[in-house]
C-alpha cells in the first residue's frame, strides 16, 4: 500500500525533519517540555535520530509499499504515548495541547487521508 496522497505525508516527514535538527541540542521549550515530563535527559540525545527515522521512513514510503503506513502508526504510538507522559506528569499547559496533541491529530490526520481510504 503506497500513500495515496501524498503531500500530507510530505509535509509530516518535513515537520519530522525539522523537530529532528531541534532535538539535535534541544532548544529551550523542547529542553523544558522534556523535563516536565520527566524524561531523563540521559535519553534525550535519541530523540534526533528517532524522528530523522521517521522523516525517511515517510519518504521512502513513498516508494515501498507498507513503510509509509507502518511509519505512520509509529508515529501515532509515539505521539499517544507523549500525550500520556504529559497527563501523567499533570503537565496539562500548552505542550500537551499545542505540541503532543497537536502532532497526534496531525499524524491521524495522514494516517486517515493518506493511507485509510
Amino acid at each position: 500500500m503506497l500513500p495515496e496522497p501524498i503531500w500530507p505525508v510530505v509535509v509530516l516527514a518535513v515537520i519530522q525533519l525539522v523537530d529532528a535538527g531541534l532535538c539535535l541540542e534541544p532548544v529551550g521549550f523542547i529542553a523544558q517540555c522534556l523535563r516536565n515530563v520527566h524524561f531523563a535527559p540521559r535519553f534525550w540525545r535519541w530523540l534526533s535520530p528517532l524522528k530523522l527515522a521517521a522523516a525517511l521512513g515517510l519518504l521512502a514510503g513513498l516508494w515501498i509499499p507498507y513503510l509509509g503506513l507502518t511509519t505512520t502508526i509509529a508515529l501515532v504510538a509515539y505521539f499517544v504515548v507523549a500525550v500520556s507522559m504529559h497527563v501523567r506528569a499533570r503537565d496539562l499547559g500548552r505542550d500537551l495541547f499545542v505540541n503532543a496533541t497537536g502532532m497526534l491529530l496531525i499524524c491521524l490526520a495522514v494516517l486517515v487521508f493518506s493511507f485509510l481510504r
